[in-house]
């Protein structure tokens, strides 16, 4: 039975190489984009008419009537 060639051998990367999870540009792209979640849920919020109670205006039960008006 024929052997079985050997691996190659393994490199590992050198530390510097290793870019750094918190760097700054990653920070700014979070913050923005949290920034802009805020922004539309601001918006969504505006076009709510009800609120955790139900309706918040006074419902519309008085009609005018055409005879007599």
């Amino acid at each position: 039975m024929p052997k079985m060639p050997s691996p190659p051998a393994l490199v590992q990367p050198d530390i510097k190489d290793v870019p750094n999870y918190d760097d700054e540009d990653r920070k700014k792209a979070e913050r923005e984009a949290l920034e802009e979640s805020e922004r539309k849920r601001r918006g969504r919020r505006s076009t709510i008419l009800t609120g955790g109670k139900g309706l918040t205006t006074e419902a519309e039960t008085y009609q005018k009537s055409l005879l007599g008006g």
